[in-house]
């Protein structure tokens, strides 16, 4: 659900094609209790998710994705954009003291963040159906399998092995949490104060994948720091 935070200059999607909607609206569902059991009261106790313990796991979080960025890039033979995440991972697992800091965005290097699912659309891949994945949330079947992909392709997973792995994957869950509190009132009103929720955050969810690929939205130029705000 975070992903649909940031879409509020998206254009509208054309066609949504969601033949397992049943299903996926089961899946919706479950996810929505899940984060009215779990996630909204552990946001709600983390206050804007913008402090300086949760600002810090944030960096590190996503210093760790970087690799897999890189990787991404050349694939998609984006090599000038590969250069550049790599200088960011060098400087920020160094001078940022292993990516707890951000001193790259400072220096003029902003994420430029991508996935397998991106790189599939360079190749020309349709997205395929909409799915709601347990947990992870909104997706389509291109995406899905982007995210089986970028598991496997990240440098850093044939790296880290126990313990440290455990605590990459401690680092993810406490950004997730900062990253729900810091959108809590876009989440909020999209699960629990919407007509049909499913159905707006399928919109949502499809406007802003289609925007980030088509608008090419990772550019310098439209870079926006969520910790700016």
């Amino acid at each position: 659900m975070l992903a649909v935070a940031g879409c509020a200059k998206a254009p509208i999607a054309s066609q949504v094609s969601d033949p397992a909607e049943t299903f996926n609206r089961k899946v919706f569902a479950f996810n929505v209790g899940v984060d009215k059991a779990v996630l909204q009261p552990v946001a709600s106790a983390a206050g804007s998710g913008r402090g300086p313990i949760l600002t810090g796991v944030h960096n590190f979080a996503s210093n760790l994705d970087t690799p897999g960025d890189i990787v991404n890039n050349v694939l998609q033979l984006r090599l000038m954009r590969a250069a550049r995440n790599t200088l960011r991972f060098a400087v920020n697992s160094t001078a940022g003291v292993g990516g707890l800091f951000d001193p790259s965005t400072a220096l003029g290097l902003p994420a430029l963040e991508t996935d397998f699912g991106e790189t599939l659309y360079v190749w020309g891949v349709g997205e395929g159906n909409y799915q709601m994945l347990p947990l992870l949330g909104p997706s389509t079947e291109r995406d899905t399998a982007g995210i089986l992909v970028d598991y496997a392709i990240n440098p850093l997973r044939f790296v880290l092995k126990s313990p440290e792995s455990d605590y990459v994957t401690g680092a993810k869950v406490v950004d997730k949490i900062g990253s729900r509190a810091r959108h809590s009132d876009t989440v909020d009103s999209i699960l629990y104060e919407s007509a049909d929720p499913y159905a707006q955050a399928r919109l949502l969810y499809l406007q802003n994948r289609h925007y980030t690929l088509g608008g090419d939205s990772a550019t310098d130029e439209n870079f926006e720091d969520p910790y700016a705000q």
